[in-house]
């Protein structure tokens, strides 16, 4: 079973994202991530230091990215956050899923996926 918690993780969730897609990676990691925290990009180490060096580094490589958050569900401890990401605005950017478990108000656990949005689709509703 679920154990509920009242604290409202969706503004959490999506006051990281924030943070980091602003650049503020350092600040993010203190307000929101836990000492216990893992993750799953298959493209780092699954500690809170690397993830955190490569999000500066992309902070530092695209400091004018935009996050629009289309959509934030909470289920219990878990959050899920779609987004339209782009690293600059003038890119087409990618449809993004994070995923966050929380323990208490911190986040202990994030899974992300991401989809690049293509020139031309042929599905007249969209990404978003």
């Amino acid at each position: 079973m679920i154990k509920l918690d009242p604290i409202n993780l969706k503004e959490k969730a999506v006051s990281f994202l924030q943070l980091v897609a602003s650049g503020k990676v350092r600040e993010a990691y203190e307000r929101y991530i836990s000492g216990e925290f893992r993750h799953h990009n298959p493209y780092f180490k699954g500690d809170s230091e690397s993830l955190m060096m490569a999000m500066e580094d992309n902070a530092l490589a695209s400091p004018n990215k935009v996050l629009d958050v289309k959509l934030a569900i909470q289920e219990g401890n878990t959050v899920s956050v779609y987004s339209h990401v782009k690293q600059n605005p003038d890119d087409l950017g990618g449809a993004v899923v994070h995923i966050f478990q929380f323990h208490h108000d911190k986040i202990v656990e994030m899974w992300d996926v991401g989809q690049a949005i293509p020139e031309d689709s042929p599905n007249e509703n969209g990404m978003f």
